[in-house]
């Protein structure tokens, strides 16, 4: 290890990426499956938003959560991937102090932002399966634009004093980062001064957060499943139950692997280095690349917008 990356110093210039530690030299392999989820994310969601777009039809709260959703997920897995794929391909480790800390703050904005998409998309199947008659009324377009913007300050303004604290603290100790992109856990790690604040800030967004949003999503597909079940014959129970399913796949496909990140950097002492890192990544990539296609497998009117659009060109 060089002299300068351990002489003391409290602001650093730059930090040094290391990709996924312990698994250098397979890093090209890695960046092929990586580059390939990529590529789907950013095409599935970008389909998306433009046959909801095009189709008039589809102009109604539930397209309107999932465009946000595609527009979320496409910044999520653009702000680390790019860099991502330099230093598997490049080498190219270094990143600039102000630029680590934006990615940071970034990637745990646009976490909370999807976060809380998912919350107003189990709202929004609630009304639509509990108390469809008032659908229209209490799901306005005025009022979902609020809801919008509710989520983007609430993921703005919540990550917001990890990127003070993480200004502030003194890096005495080495600008190495054993990590594939700047995340606050790991820049907690190498910080040398009382990091105390930062730490139990962390634990109350994971906790009151997550764990609120989980909670509101749990008990809208309670009441969701207790109006399906009352159904009176068992074709309509399974069609209405198949218009959930693809949202529940998209929320399990987002929260699991979270997670499991979040808890194996606090308490996963004995998970190794490498396989923490791949799960931090998967969770950035898989769910924004599973998102387009369960909506589209799982949504109807998707597929037939899609089926449409292709079909009708000259049209």
């Amino acid at each position: 290890m060089s002299v300068s990356n351990t002489t003391d110093f409290t602001n650093p210039s730059t930090f040094i990426l290391l990709g996924i530690s312990g698994l250098e030299v397979a890093h090209v392999w890695i960046s092929i499956p990586f580059c390939v989820t990529y590529a789907i994310a950013i095409l599935g969601n970008f389909t998306i938003l433009f046959t909801v777009k095009r189709e008039t039809s589809l102009h109604r709260p539930l397209y309107y959560f999932l465009c946000m959703l595609a527009i979320t997920d496409v910044a999520l897995c653009t702000c680390t991937i790019p860099k991502m794929l330099s230093i598997f391909w490049l080498n190219s480790r270094e990143i600039d102090f102000r630029a680590c800390l934006t990615q940071m703050y970034f990637v745990h904005c646009f976490t909370v932002m999807e976060s809380g998409i998912f919350v107003a998309m189990a709202f929004d199947r609630y009304v639509a399966i509990c108390d469809p008659l008032r659908h229209s009324t209490t799901l306005t377009n005025s009022v979902v634009a609020k809801v919008g913007l509710a989520v983007v300050l609430r993921g703005g303004m919540l990550v917001l004093p990890y990127l003070f604290l993480a200004r502030q603290w003194p890096y005495c100790r080495t600008n190495i980062i054993p990590h594939s992109y700047c995340e606050h856990m790991v820049m907690v790690k190498l910080a040398c001064g009382d990091i105390r604040i930062s730490s139990y800030y962390g634990l109350f967004l994971l906790f009151f957060v997550t764990g609120v949003d989980v909670f509101f999503i749990t008990m809208s597909y309670i009441q969701i499943l207790r109006a399906i079940f009352s159904l009176p014959t068992k074709d309509t129970r399974i069609k209405t139950f198949g218009t959930c399913t693809s949202h529940l796949c998209a929320i399990l496909a987002f929260y699991i692997p979270g997670l499991f990140s979040l808890f194996t950097h606090r308490f996963g002492q004995n998970v190794p280095l490498h396989f923490h890192i791949l799960m931090a990544n998967v969770y950035l990539l898989v769910p924004p690349m599973l998102n387009p296609i369960i909506y589209g497998v799982r949504t109807k009117q998707i597929q037939d917008r899609l089926l449409h659009l292709f079909t009708h060109k000259g049209t």
